[in-house]
């Protein structure tokens, strides 16, 4: 499951959801509103930017917004909400693809440096945020935690979403540290629709350190975006890493 194939034209088509799911409001409004105020006035720049579900209000805000993106269909899509003045976009990997110029934050949403599938893409993608940050500049990473505490001796998958018309499975592979993220849908006929995505899941500490690794510091770790506290039993987190400001 290569991520070029993966994220075809017709993943593309299917991915954007308006109103619903990631796009509800309740969801992008705060993602975009903490994302403005850590931009603070400068330029950012979006790791596997996809159809632009952040980018574009970021962008209506007010903010700069640059991407990278391995995947022509996604960016295509994107294109029917901005144009490349709005929105340049460069094609390319997240971890070792350039974009010009330098910006006040770089950051990667829902789960994405995940679909990296070695520890040392990983590394090379902290790495490749920090060349493109201007002292002081932040890096922003959302995150979900492995849910391996409700996997059971001899138990290999966990449905971590079960509602009317969609099933949302992982199956782990734990030697590799590796998922697959399996979405069912489904309607009252007896077909339905499967994609699938590979991810090597990633500790916070681990995450912590490919970041010191990279020359960052961890500023802040909430549970969302709207600043919840963090506990063990958050589900997910939002990392904000930084570049030592300049002395």
């Amino acid at each position: 499951m290569q991520q070029e194939k993966i994220w075809d034209a017709d993943a593309a088509q299917r991915y954007d959801t308006p109103g619903s799911g990631m796009f509800a409001p309740e969801v992008l409004g705060p993602t975009v509103d903490r994302l403005a105020e850590l931009a603070h006035h400068g330029a950012a720049l979006e790791f596997a930017i996809g159809t632009g579900r952040v980018a574009v209000p970021l962008a209506e805000r007010g903010v700069p917004v640059t991407g990278i993106e391995l995947s022509l269909p996604m960016v295509e899509q994107l294109r029917t909400k901005a144009d490349e003045s709005t929105i340049p976009v460069v094609i390319g990997d997240m971890a070792t693809t350039a974009a010009p110029g330098k910006y006040t934050l770089v950051y990667l949403v829902y789960n994405t440096i995940s679909n990296l599938l070695t520890q040392d893409e990983q590394v090379q993608c902290f790495r490749n945020a920090a060349r493109h940050l201007t002292p002081g500049g932040r890096f922003v990473i959302e995150l979900w935690v492995p849910e391996l505490r409700s996997l059971p001796p001899g138990r290999t998958a966990t449905v971590w979403q079960n509602e009317p018309g969609y099933i949302g499975l992982d199956t782990y592979d734990v030697l590799r540290q590796h998922v697959v993220s399996h979405h069912v849908h489904f309607d009252d006929t007896q077909q339905a629709r499967l994609f699938r995505s590979p991810h090597r899941y990633i500790w916070p500490a681990e995450l912590d350190l490919m970041a010191r690794l990279a020359g960052f510091e961890l500023e802040a770790r909430h549970a969302d975006w709207a600043g919840g506290e963090f506990t063990a039993e958050s589900r997910s987190h939002v990392s904000v890493y930084r570049i030592p400001p300049a002395s």
